[in-house]
């Protein structure tokens, strides 16, 4: 199997309230976090040389998905589709309260579709970093959206 590049590997997002914006057929171009991790606590019996290790349940990091800033990407307005300003507009207000459904799903070199790697299903709205200005740069402004888990599919 060929290697992946970090450019395959998108995200895309879909409320679980239909009142809440949609980014039908928006992709993410970055995705970080999500790790899997279980904390262990450690028990010297009696002067044990080496511990008795205790298990505890597994924690998934928070996700971040980050786009480029365009706010060209209106779509189809029957469809709940508006321009980026507009859907984090919208959001903001939705911080703590709105669930997500979140794909991260890995693409071949040609970014067509070759798997659905992870699903996030019910994940929490917790965090948008708006984008950043700087007058004196020509660099992509970008926004993110920040997600707690609380399982993987």
């Amino acid at each position: 199997m060929a290697k992946v590049s970090q450019r395959q590997i998108l995200a895309d997002i879909s409320p679980l309230n239909t009142n809440h914006p949609k980014w039908i057929g928006f992709k993410f171009a970055q995705v970080s976090g999500g790790e899997i991790t279980a904390s262990v606590e450690k028990i010297y019996e009696g002067g044990a040389r080496f511990p008795t290790v205790l298990c505890a349940p597994f924690e998934i990091g928070d996700i971040t998905i980050t786009a480029h800033y365009d706010d060209e990407f209106a779509g189809d307005l029957s469809n709940n589709q508006f321009g980026i300003a507009r859907k984090l507009r919208d959001m903001r207000q939705l911080v703590g309260k709105a669930y997500y459904n979140i794909n991260i799903k890995t693409f071949n070199c040609d970014i067509e579709e070759i798997g659905n790697d992870r699903v996030y299903a019910g994940a929490l709205l917790v965090g948008i970093t708006e984008p950043d200005g700087d007058s004196s740069s020509g660099a992509p402004a970008t926004f993110s959206l920040t997600f707690s888990i609380s399982t993987v599919v």
